[in-house]
């Protein structure tokens, strides 16, 4: 049987999406269908599936009532694989571009909205780029791991950090050999972790910190997806990484350059422990409707 969906096609900073409305939960397409979907030569092209789903009508959903009543949207997010992540911090601005261009939110100037995932509520407002994102607590794993990619000449130290999806960030020496990096094979991790990982590949701008800023390039591999023109969780484990290695003193705003665009970090105190933000842009490109076998 056939699915039939009207689509809209999305992007922030380049980490595009294709995303759908389905209230009541009836589509909850298969592996299989949303990797057709994301597939670039044969279906529309994507890094990722967005169903908006109401959270009472989706199993997950329920722990995010149960955090914030007032959650009503769910974002069910699949990497372009098929598989399912926890969080996408430049798709959920998206997802909210989407729901207020629909018509079934309102987001005003100096109100939060909360969207349920996987990997909690996450708040969002609006800012001077876009969309700012509240991604939580973040947590600074405790074990080093040894990352090796293509074309980089020897195996480097990545620190793990968690802001809702699990991230491991590497140092590299210049934007040399970050641009030399082949990010088209997925990069090894040692020990690997059970969940996987996006891997970051980071170098700091000169200076690295300008008017208080924070500064640093980054590519990103992101598991279930491939190298990605943006990472927004992926940028925010990035800046939080520069900052520890940076120690004492470094800021705690950063701007963060990726293939596709520039995103902003803010990390913040919060009466459950210290939050990170991530700001930026959010396009809606076209739409259009399918049958999907």
């Amino acid at each position: 049987m056939s699915v039939d969906l009207r689509f809209t096609k999305g992007q922030g900073t380049g980490n595009d999406f294709v995303l759908f409305l389905d209230p009541d939960g009836h589509h909850d397409l298969s592996p299989s269908q949303v990797a057709a979907l994301c597939d670039r030569r044969f279906g529309i092209g994507a890094d990722g599936v967005l169903r908006a789903v109401r959270s009472e009508n989706i199993a997950a959903g329920g722990a995010a009532l149960a955090e914030d009543p007032a959650a009503e949207w769910f974002m069910d997010y699949r990497n372009a694989d098929g598989s399912i992540a926890e969080m996408c911090g430049n798709g959920i601005r998206v997802f909210v571009r989407y729901l207020i261009e629909n018509g079934v939110v309102e987001l005003v100037p100096g109100r939060t909205l909360p969207i349920g995932t996987r990997a909690g509520v996450r708040d969002v407002i609006r800012s001077g780029t876009g969309f700012q994102v509240d991604l939580g607590r973040w947590r600074l794993e405790p074990d080093e791991t040894l990352v090796s990619a293509r074309e980089v000449p020897v195996a480097r130290p990545g620190l793990g950090i968690d802001v809702g999806n699990p991230h491991v960030v590497v140092a590299l020496a210049d934007d040399a050999e970050l641009e030399a990096a082949d990010l088209t094979v997925i990069p090894h991790l040692d020990p690997a972790p059970v969940e996987g990982a996006n891997v970051e590949f980071v170098v700091p701008r000169e200076p690295l910190v300008r008017d208080g800023v924070g500064r640093i390039r980054m590519r990103v591999h992101e598991r279930g997806s491939g190298e990605t023109l943006s990472c927004g969780t992926g940028a925010a484990a990035a800046a939080l990484a520069v900052r520890h290695w940076a120690g004492a003193g470094a800021p705690n705003e950063w701007r963060v350059d990726v293939p596709g665009g520039t995103v902003g970090v803010r990390m913040f105190p919060a009466e459950d422990g210290e939050h990170v933000a991530l700001s930026g842009p959010a396009e809606l490109v076209f739409e259009g409707d399918l049958s999907i076998a």
